[in-house]
């Protein structure tokens, strides 16, 4: 798919705002339920041209969050490039109707500065993600994990200090444990820099945010949520229904290996999936709905290979 010509942006993109739009823990901060992450299919090895397509889509229909990372690719780095020229090419004009987010704390250079939680690879790491998306600054920067190594006083005072010199508006934590967070929501609320958001993994199939405390703690403390793979990567669409497609991703074991599928998840996927057309939904609407359903969850982190997988889940809000 080829697009040519100025981009200009859906005159209603806004016209469903009260259905689309929530707010974020107790911030000035709305989010729209339905975010768009790039973590798969915005990498060097994807069409660019596609990428424009679903983002476009995307913008158009309300979702202003975009979510990205240091490493999502491949390669490493390569979806904050693939950003950087849709700025370049389409959003320049519209970047404060925009909430970019990105993170840092899983691999990315080699060496021991590279990883994990310290306040050089933060730093680092930030300033290379500013650089590849061509932005001034991001909305959100996450811790993208807990480091048990290097102090959280460490992590957290330069989370504080990246937002003091401008370069995030807000700043979020990805999957610390509930110990670690209620340390985290003191200290950067004791310095002004209050914590915006949390996000895990939460689905129909994984709800160990709800189990642990993590999901009610951000509830009573006015801390936002997001979940990514609020589909389990696709297991909770109607894709598996009747076993393994040869072109899937569970065909080629690209992070969702075949043992997953037992005999007792299908049954469970076909039960889910008769209590979604008693509903006139697909399973995927019903996945996403479930899961913005649940107390103190703000958004769902959804990918999308391409335009009609992207409208089919915006049907769920």
């Amino acid at each position: 798919m080829e697009l040519k010509g100025t981009y200009m942006a859906d005159a209603h993109r806004y016209d469903r705002s009260d259905e689309m739009f929530v707010r974020c823990g107790h911030s000035g901060v709305q989010l729209p339920k339905v975010s768009l992450g790039f973590w798969h299919n915005f990498g060097g090895v994807d069409p660019y041209e596609r990428s424009r397509a679903i983002t476009h889509y995307a913008f158009d229909h309300g979702i202003t969050h975009f979510d990205l990372a240091n490493n999502y690719g491949p390669p490493y780095g390569s979806a904050e490039e693939t950003f950087g020229r849709l700025m370049d090419d389409d959003f320049r004009p519209y970047r404060d109707e925009l909430f970019i987010s990105s993170k840092a704390g899983y691999d990315m250079w080699p060496g021991p500065y590279g990883n994990w939680g310290s306040r050089k690879y933060l730093m680092a790491s930030l300033d290379q993600s500013l650089k590849r998306m061509h932005l001034d600054y991001v909305d959100l920067f996450y811790s993208h994990r807990y480091d048990p190594l290097t102090p959280l006083e460490e992590t957290l005072q330069a989370l504080v200090d990246i937002v003091r010199a401008g370069k995030a508006l807000y700043v979020g934590i990805s999957r610390w444990p509930l110990k670690a967070l209620k340390v985290a929501d003191e200290y950067l609320k004791a310095r002004d820099v209050p914590l915006l958001i949390f996000q895990d993994r939460l689905n129909m199939l994984d709800r160990q945010p709800q189990e642990s405390g993590v999901l009610d703690y951000c509830a009573d403390h006015g801390i936002g949520f997001i979940s990514f793979s609020p589909l389990a990567q696709g297991i909770l669409t109607d894709r598996y229904l009747h076993g393994i497609p040869d072109d899937s991703r569970m065909a080629r074991n690209f992070n969702l290996k075949k043992d997953v599928l037992t005999p007792e998840l299908q049954q469970q996927l076909q039960t889910w999936n008769a209590e979604a057309d008693a509903e006139g939904r697909t399973l995927a609407e019903h996945a996403l709905r479930w899961v913005l359903g649940q107390r103190g969850v703000t958004s769902v982190l959804i990918g999308a290979s391409s335009v009609r997988q992207l409208e089919q889940n915006l049907k769920a809000v």
